[in-house]
């Protein structure tokens, strides 16, 4: 059962934007869209080699409160760590009766 308590973890949501740049292309980019309460629980780790680099992509689980519109589109940040959205579905926790979005999302790690 999940309470108010367990959403212990302030969250910047952030949201997709495009500027137009100079050629006459986008620059996308995120905007600070919400803060929010939610709760953020590690869940798997794997091996992550980029551009010859060796890394660690750590997997989350965070919870926060229903009534948000997020899409894998959109990041949450946790002060200098960002998270990456995978996938968004909302979950009913049925005894209170109680509404989250269960967020699956990773941390790319160096």
């Amino acid at each position: 059962m999940i309470n108010s308590g367990h959403l212990d973890r302030r969250l910047v949501i952030e949201a997709p934007v495009e500027t137009a740049d100079d050629a006459g292309g986008v620059v996308r980019g995120y905007a600070d869209a919400a803060t929010v309460w939610a709760s953020v629980r590690p869940e798997t780790m794997r091996a992550h080699v980029e551009a010859d680099a060796t890394g660690a992509v750590l997997g989350y689980r965070i919870l926060m409160r229903a009534g948000r519109d997020l899409t894998t589109r959109h990041c949450l940040r946790d002060g200098a760590q960002r998270y990456r959205i995978l996938a968004v579905r909302e979950w009913c926790e049925r005894r209170a009766g109680s509404r989250f979005l269960d967020i699956r999302a990773e941390l790319i790690a160096d």
